[in-house]
């Protein structure tokens, strides 16, 4: 079965990953779907300066996967670790309400409390094992 492709990035700046609050009260990572024709890592560029105000550099690619976001509604997700190229104040878009960079060292136990799909977890756990040790 052929689903939309969702381009997902795990945005890690100073051992944190930045989180995006949207509209269903679920925590997500920045990123959306690419226009036809654009490429993954062009539109997740993209997609994350519109929805953040920041830009990034799309590194490797670490997940896919099924993802429900309502009952018979899939996306495929496609994850990939972003670094942040220049500091700045987030900036969100109407898509998102709040934004949050929860430390990668306490991201089990933080989104325990809050909403934030299974996979995204995954995603980030697997970007934050390709971080040089500090």
């Amino acid at each position: 079965m052929n689903y939309p492709t969702s381009i997902k990035g795990v945005l890690i700046h100073d051992r944190r990953v930045l989180l995006l609050l949207n509209e269903r009260d679920e925590w997500d990572l920045p990123g959306g779907r690419p226009d036809p024709g654009e490429d993954h890592r062009a539109a997740l560029v993209r997609e994350v300066r519109e929805e953040t105000g920041l830009a990034v550099e799309v590194g490797a690619l670490v997940d896919e996967h099924l993802f429900q976001v309502l009952p018979q509604r899939f996306v495929w997700i496609v994850a990939y670790a972003c670094a942040v190229r220049a500091e700045g104040a987030i900036a969100l878009s109407h898509e998102h309400r709040e934004a949050c960079w929860v430390e990668l060292a306490a991201v089990a136990e933080w989104v325990a409390g809050f909403p934030l799909p299974s996979g995204y977890l995954g995603a980030i756990r697997q970007a934050a094992r390709q971080l040089p040790s500090s």
